[in-house]
């Protein structure tokens, strides 16, 4: 089985779906690009023609995420237990005066060969819905 020590200093580029809509059935689309390093992953992407930059950044039982578009400020993330994944990560986040989302990210290797960078938002009532989706080729 493929481990993210096995994908270390490789690069990748694919195209980036969001969903912003309530019901999650339209995605925004762009081009975007990860890299993996030994403790954290770096990706690409743009929206309305603005470029943004993402990081995960591991660390012992989970990792730190930002993003330039929805998360410039460091979210704590632990590690999703039993992940079949490359890595798999959850944290949550202060949604206004109600309980707090949650976020969880997970990276795979398809048996294609593609790699899959996913994120969910988890409702505080619990429901998941799409967020981000990365679907990119080895460069």
């Amino acid at each position: 089985m493929t481990s993210w020590r096995d994908l270390t200093g490789t690069k990748w580029s694919g195209q980036g779906e969001l969903w912003l809509d309530d019901l999650g059935n339209q995605a925004e689309l762009c081009a975007c690009t990860i890299d993996l390093e030994d403790r954290a992953l770096t990706y690409r992407w743009s929206y309305q023609g603005a470029r943004h930059t993402g990081v995960l950044a591991l660390r012992d039982g989970g990792a730190d995420f930002t993003d330039s578009w929805h998360s410039p400020k460091a979210m704590a993330c632990a590690d999703v237990p039993g992940s079949w994944g490359l890595v798999e990560v959850m944290g949550t986040y202060a949604a206004g005066d109600g309980p707090p989302w949650g976020w969880r990210i997970a990276l795979s290797l398809r048996p294609s060969g593609e790699l899959l960078l996913q994120m969910t938002n988890i409702s505080s009532w619990g429901e998941d819905g799409r967020a981000v989706r990365m679907i990119c080729k080895r460069l």
